[in-house]
């Protein structure tokens, strides 16, 4: 079996590429970067290191590497031939990558490959998969769209594993914490496809993106805003202030009761969930820089996204938000010169003011009372500064 995998980068290695290879796929790594592509060409394997006690170490074998930027013609190919094509590239790079994949599935059709085909995208967003499918198909002629339904399927997915921006000597190695979930919409998927060990297969993909997207993203974002706030370097430093796991309890209680509320989650299973997402933030044998984590500060801010999402969702469900506008608070106090949207945001702020910028990163009006309470929160915590 063949699987091509776009992008090679931290989490494509230490996730995706473990887990599909370790299910006896053929793992073609697709991406820009000459010096992970040619080694990977040049090696057919890599090390994989668990931030654990132990620290284990696997050695992930059956692979090599394409250069999309040299070669795509090959890529397109290695597609046409392939059973299964994932992505862990960043949600705005997929219309960049979805040109390649029309093409190779251009050459699947023409060259009658046979086997149906399953294109996941793993990325950090509500319905990645679909994202990536529209811009496939903008790619194609409508006799290929027609032919694409019949025998490829985009199912959507959840991906969730902590991998920090990390150096090392060897450009192959990469170091991830143990846990990860990997779950996938099944209804969205063609009968008798081959089952990828490690993957969670659902019915209803919805309560676990939001699950996942409203403890861990949403938890990450409100340590790394917090822990800013309180001068520390890194989320671990950060999780030893009693202030900021205060902070993020808080935050999670609110959308821990969204999701029971919404989905239906046992409490007591929610609350297990979220004790293990906390110790995950602390892990000593993982560096998470805030910077990092508190980067883009205005895609979190979004209507869709971590905050502003559970926020109203709350609201609507006559629950708290209090802790959730007050980390949007926070994070118009995030200030990073080489983070262009943190720079961007603090442009905003300048020029516009606080309660005009709210309105146009979260699309709150400023009556609305999450709004105001955002406003409230920021307004006090730059004064505390």
């Amino acid at each position: 079996m063949k699987a091509v995998h776009f992008g090679a980068g931290n989490i494509g290695r230490g996730f995706i590429g473990l887990l599909l290879s370790g299910s006896g796929y053929e793992v073609c790594f697709v991406d820009v970067n000459d010096t992970v592509v040619s080694e990977l060409a040049r090696r057919k394997e890599y090390p994989v290191t668990l931030a654990s006690d132990q620290k284990e170490t696997v050695i992930v074998t059956g692979v090599t590497a394409i250069n999309s930027k040299t070669a795509a013609a090959e890529a397109a190919q290695a597609i046409a031939e392939s059973d299964l094509v994932t992505t862990a590239v960043g949600v705005s790079i997929l219309k960049h990558i979805a040109g390649t994949i029309a093409q190779g599935l251009v050459l699947r059709k023409a060259e009658g490959t046979q086997g149906k085909l399953h294109v996941i995208a793993c990325e950090n967003a509500i319905g990645g998969s679909s994202q990536l499918k529209e811009h496939v198909y903008a790619g194609l002629d409508e006799d290929t769209r027609r032919w694409a339904e019949e025998n490829v399927a985009f199912p959507d997915a959840a991906v969730d594993r902590i991998v920090p921006l990390q150096q090392h000597e060897d450009p192959l190695q990469v170091v991830v914490e143990p846990f990860y979930e990997w779950a996938v919409d099944e209804s969205q998927m063609f009968p008798g496809f081959h089952r990828v060990e490690g993957v969670h297969y659902v019915e209803r993909l919805e309560p676990y993106i939001e699950r996942k997207l409203f403890t861990v993203n949403t938890g990450h974002c409100s340590a790394a805003y917090k822990g800013y706030l309180q001068g520390h370097a890194t989320i671990q430093e950060a999780m030893n202030d009693e202030q900021v796991v205060q902070h993020v309890r808080s935050v999670l209680s609110e959308t821990g009761a969204v999701l029971v509320a919404k989905h239906g989650f046992s409490e007591t299973e929610h609350q297990a969930y979220i004790e293990t997402i906390l110790e995950r933030f602390a892990n000593p044998a993982l560096t998470d820089e805030v910077s990092r984590v508190g980067r883009s500060p205005i895609r979190k801010l979004s209507a869709g996204d971590r905050l502003v999402s559970p926020a109203k969702q709350a609201y609507e469900h006559e629950l708290g938000y209090d802790h959730l506008a007050k980390t949007m608070g926070m994070a118009l106090l995030f200030v990073s010169a080489d983070d262009p949207e943190a720079v961007e945001l603090q442009a905003s702020l300048q020029e516009a003011g606080a309660s005009a910028t709210l309105t146009r990163y979260t699309g709150l009006e400023a009556g609305h009372p999450i709004h105001q309470a955002a406003l409230a929160h920021y307004e006090q915590l730059k004064q505390n500064r």
